[in-house]
């Protein structure tokens, strides 16, 4: 990539780390540190109102971790290049190398972090999600993103009620209202279970936040989730799955 005055954003919690990546970027030629930060939410806000070439992510992080923030990243209209910055061992540095994904080595040498700049590139949701299943050290997300008019928004997970699948489209509903998103629910399911179930075909439910599984009149199943008026049915499919998840929950 051109690299002429590139500006870049250097995001690690650890102000040792920070102030050294700070140093060697700016030795650079065609370089320059466009915002310093130690979180990921800082990061998601620093990348709207400086607009860097490339971020320089820490992958363990308090928090939203680095594979997340990237992950968010990657919805933006136009999406920095990503680079990983991280202590992980051999193992885990095969998720990144099986998806292509650009990473450094922590302690960063000046030769090294020079080639990653030149070769940083604009990474999918799905190399990103790809990399967050195969190290199991990678937490899983902790928000869900959508856009209003333009700006990222972040959902808390914690406040998903249910997400609901429609043709092409994914609908998470949650304690601030429904935004749709543009999610798997396949995805969505295998990232997030135990703690979410499919409770039939196009619904994905917060096992945590069911406060009643009951039959209706015609004997059909149906559950009423908290903060939510609409009883949603339940496939006879996915009931004993849904009591297992429920039973599991409460014993926990």
């Amino acid at each position: 990539m051109n690299t002429t005055n590139q500006g870049v954003l250097i995001v690690d919690d650890e102000p040792l780390a920070r102030e050294r990546l700070q140093r060697l970027v700016e030795e650079l030629p065609g370089w320059h540190v466009a915002g310093v930060c130690g979180s990921g939410d800082q990061a998601l806000k620093l990348v709207s109102a400086l607009h860097p070439a490339v971020v320089l992510l820490d992958i363990r992080m308090p928090g939203m971790n680095g594979v997340e923030v990237a992950r968010h990243l990657s919805s933006y209209p136009s999406s920095p290049a990503i680079v990983f910055v991280t202590a992980y061992d051999e193992y885990a540095i095969e998720a990144f190398d099986a998806q292509a994904v650009g990473y450094l080595l922590k302690p960063v040498r000046r030769e090294k972090l020079e080639r990653a700049l030149q070769q940083a590139g604009r990474l999918g949701a799905g190399q990103l999600g790809a990399v967050a299943a195969a190290d199991t050290r990678v937490a899983r997300r902790e928000y869900i993103a959508t856009k209003v008019r333009d700006e990222l928004r972040l959902i808390p997970v914690k406040d998903v009620r249910f997400f609901r699948a429609d043709q092409k489209y994914v609908t998470v509903y949650h304690a601030a209202g429904e935004n749709l998103i543009d999610e798997s629910m396949k995805q969505l399911a295998e990232e997030f279970a135990p703690d979410f179930v499919r409770i039939n075909r196009g619904i994905l439910a917060a096992v945590g936040a069911i406060e009643v599984l009951e039959r209706d009149e015609e004997g059909n199943y149906r559950v009423l989730l908290r903060g939510t008026a609409e009883p949603l049915p339940v496939s006879r499919r996915r009931l004993t799955a849904l009591k297992r998840a429920m039973l599991a929950r409460k014993h926990q």
